[in-house]
């Protein structure tokens, strides 16, 4: 028997039934459905998770105070408060690949301006730091190299400040208190949104970080040292030499400082969500398999119900062969036909779950592909026992069956 006899054959006894196919294609719709839709979610939210790590900056290499030990007393990490503008300026001039770098000092404080007050975070930052930090001007202009040496009493505010201090006004060129202090607004930032951590990143006022250490924190080290490398591939160079750097400025102390780049912040950052998309996916996938053993009992079931039909089809002249070949593509059509829809309605429920709770989702075309295939695959695992049963039937007692 030919191969597209064996398919109109094949097609012709799906139809026969077409009910009870398709309840036997549903276990396979709802299980490629689920690996979508959970696969989607997982993806969406890893993704979400690199684009706040890709807006800290471009090439980034920070350093942050690391763990301390003096007298007996020893402390955790960033306990340490050993890092200065000294070690940021060597860092500048002595390591090479170096595109940008921006000493940077946190701090909280009260606010006063426009008849407003509103708490929020003072940092004391370098000229290049919106540079390091992929964080464009929305209007105005940032200070300069000159304020820095000249411990400038400027800013530059966030959206979320400019808004709660200068609610329907132009803040640039007005002025803002910082614990008593004047100081004059020269730009505002972009909107940037919330960090990997959930803070406000527009809930911040920058000023120099001269001015920051001697008039407003009255300190002699900084928080820590943003970095951007010229190339992505010079990124490990400049964090090793970064690191050499920096332990013989502590000429001979144990290290007090700790170096990190964007690439290993997005691993640690993405680690949770790589594995709640594993956990989802192997999860949906029990239903591939509950789908794969339900064409498989129906298959064993229409071997038995259709004896005496294979039984007449062998005395004609068919091969066992054929038998086989023909259930075979009925268990494949099922699942197959049940993995396109799955995928259909897996695609459609992404969107929807997006559009009606903002959920941020991701449809993988890889995903799409492995699920097609494995429907494929377990039409064949599935219906290969059943086929060849009714291949092996002796036409004798086949055609004596009842």
């Amino acid at each position: 028997m030919r191969f597209t006899n064996t398919l109109r054959v094949a097609l012709r006894a799906l139809r026969r039934n077409t009910m009870r196919s398709m309840l036997t294609a549903l276990g396979m719709i709802i299980g490629v459905a689920a690996v979508i839709t959970m696969v989607s979610i997982g993806n969406g939210a890893k993704a979400q998770v690199e684009a706040q790590v890709a807006s800290l900056g471009q090439n980034l290499i920070t350093v942050m105070p690391g763990s301390s030990s003096s007298g007996g007393t020893r402390g955790g990490y960033g306990s340490s408060t050993s890092l200065t503008p000294e070690d940021a300026d060597a860092i500048l001039a002595d390591v090479k690949g170096i595109d940008g770098l921006s000493p940077e000092v946190r701090d909280r404080s009260q606010i006063l301006a426009n008849g407003l007050n509103w708490n929020t975070n003072i940092n004391g930052v370098g000229p290049d730091y919106p540079y390091v930090r992929n964080w464009p001007m929305a209007s105005g202009s940032m200070f300069t190299e000159q304020d820095i040496k000249s411990l400038a009493k400027v800013c530059v505010i966030g959206k979320t400040v400019a808004d709660q201090v200068f609610p329907n006004e132009d803040p640039v060129g007005q002025t803002l208190r910082i614990r008593n202090l004047p100081f004059r607004i020269l730009g505002v930032l972009s909107p940037k949104g919330f960090s990997i951590f959930g803070s406000d990143e527009d809930d911040a006022v920058l000023i120099p970080y001269t001015s920051h250490m001697r008039r407003v924190s009255r300190r002699t080290n900084i928080s820590m040292i943003r970095i951007q490398a010229a190339e992505a591939d010079e990124i490990a160079s400049v964090k090793l030499a970064v690191e050499d750097l920096l332990t013989q400025r502590r000429r001979g102390r144990e290290p007090d400082f700790t170096v990190r780049t964007q690439e290993e912040l997005a691993t640690a950052a993405t680690a949770t969500a790589k594995t709640m998309t594993g956990l989802l996916a192997g999860i949906a996938g029990v239903s591939l398999i509950v789908g794969g053993i339900g064409i498989m009992n129906i298959m064993l079931v229409s071997v038995t119900e259709r004896t005496r039909e294979i039984g007449i089809r062998l005395a004609i002249g068919a091969h066992g062969r054929d038998v086989l070949t023909q259930f075979l593509i009925e268990a494949i059509l099922l699942s197959s036909l049940g993995g396109l829809i799955g995928v259909c309605v897996g695609v459609g429920g992404s969107q929807l779950l997006s559009y009606y709770n903002g959920w941020p989702v991701l449809v993988p075309t890889l995903w799409i592909a492995i699920s097609v295939a494995g429907s494929a695959v377990v039409g064949i695992v599935s219906g290969f026992y059943p086929a060849y049963k009714a291949a092996q039937l002796d036409p004798i007692d086949a055609l004596r069956y009842e």
